[in-house]
Formats: C-alpha cells, sequence, structure tokens
C-alpha cells in the first residue's frame, strides 16, 4: 500500500516537537516492516497549498461554473489544487503528524483539507446526502501531540476538535475503511511524567502500526 505521510506542523524540521518524534518513529518502524517500499512526505508549511479564496480555488471554481475565463492565478491554483488531489488520491494509506493548536488542526491542514475535500473527486452528493469515494481500503492515522490531556473525560475532552473534524471528514465524507490516532498528550501540563507520556504514545504507535498495515 502506497504511504503519504503529511507533515502539520509549522517547525516541521525541529525533532524537539512531540509529534515529530512520532513521525521519526513511524518511519522507523514503516523502514523495518517494508525495507523495499518508501514513504511519500508532503510537509505542509513547506508546500504550496491553495488557499479557498476568490482569488485562488474558490475564485476557480466559481469561474468554472459561471463558463468564465480564469485569471493566470486561478489556472495556477487550480492546477496545484489537481496536483495535490491526485497525490492524495493514488495513496491507501495516510498519515497526518501534527500539534494540536488552539484545539485543532492547523491552518495549513485546513487548507490542505480543502484541496483534497472536492465533489465528484473523493465524495459525491445524492439525494440523501454525501456520499464517500474514498471506499477502497483508504485508512488515515493522526500521529498528534498536544500540551493538554485529552483522554480524562472532563472540560478537555469535548474540546478536541482536530479528532472529531479529521475523523468525520476522512470517514464519513470520504469514506475512509479507518482512522488510527496515537497521541503524546500532556506535554505542558502540571502533574504528567513527559517521558511516561511519550512512552505511552511510542507503544501505542506499535499497536496501531500493525493495524494500520493489517
Amino acid at each position: 500500500m502506497k504511504t503519504l505521510l503529511i507533515n502539520a506542523h509549522p517547525d516541521f524540521r525541529n525533532a524537539a516537537h512531540y509529534s515529530v518524534q512520532l513521525e521519526q518513529a513511524f518511519l522507523a518502524k514503516f523502514r523495518a516492516a517494508f525495507p523495499n517500499d518508501t514513504v511519500d512526505v508532503l510537509n505542509l508549511y513547506d508546500t504550496e497549498i491553495p488557499q479557498l479564496t476568490l482569488t485562488e480555488l474558490l475564485g476557480a471554481w466559481n469561474n468554472q461554473a459561471a463558463h468564465v475565463s480564469l485569471t493566470p492565478s486561478q489556472q495556477h491554483a487550480l492546477a496545484r489544487n489537481h496536483q495535490l488531489l491526485e497525490q492524495f488520491k493514488s495513496h491507501h494509506r495516510i498519515v497526518i503528524a501534527s500539534p494540536l493548536h488552539n484545539f485543532n488542526v492547523t491552518a495549513k491542514m485546513k487548507d490542505y483539507v480543502d484541496n483534497i475535500l472536492v465533489a465528484r473527486e473523493t465524495f459525491r452528493y445524492t439525494e440523501n446526502g454525501s456520499v464517500g469515494l474514498m471506499t477502497d481500503d483508504y485508512r488515515v492515522m493522526l500521529l498528534q501531540a498536544s500540551g493538554s490531556v485529552y483522554t480524562r473525560d472532563d472540560r478537555y475532552t469535548p474540546m478536541e476538535f482536530s479528532r472529531l473534524y479529521l475523523d468525520k471528514m476522512f470517514r464519513e465524507i470520504m469514506g475512509f475503511d479507518a482512522f488510527e490516532m496515537v497521541r503524546i498528550q500532556g506535554t505542558q501540563t502540571q502533574g504528567v511524567d513527559v517521558d511516561q507520556a511519550v512512552k505511552n504514545g511510542m507503544d501505542d504507535l506499535e499497536t496501531a502500526f500493525s493495524r494500520f498495515y493489517a
């Protein structure tokens, strides 16, 4: 299965970040399990990602629908959108390494989702609602680091919008078969043993990795 690893951290080159450490651990496991294969890596903050604005994607789609000529910038945005979309669809395993920013995905991750969540490409509309088109054993894994803990069933648990958003977009809208999540959490929380939190995350990755490629 072709694997696309999407790093959504603005400071993606900094190995001190815990989501980057999860990414590196995943890559090490992949190399050990599949020595003859490679992972395609997409660093969102080092990549041109068109935005859903009138000067870029939204304007291009609106002009297409109205049979109006696209501006050069819109043509460029649309071409880049097609490249990102085709890359995404050609990989049956998607891995996202990301911090939790203000309880949600990073800004570039949202821009990326706007480029891949496209009607008639990854989902379609029906009279009974949208139906996913990514149903041929597509799976996604979120490697997330957070300063707070979101698994204690307290006030923070329902505020982890990143997990809910990505799970629903990938499984409910696009039709992915599975959503895996691996966390290193509580790295800025008083009373949390950070070394143990990292170990817990790495242990969870071991189990999730096996399911991911089963």
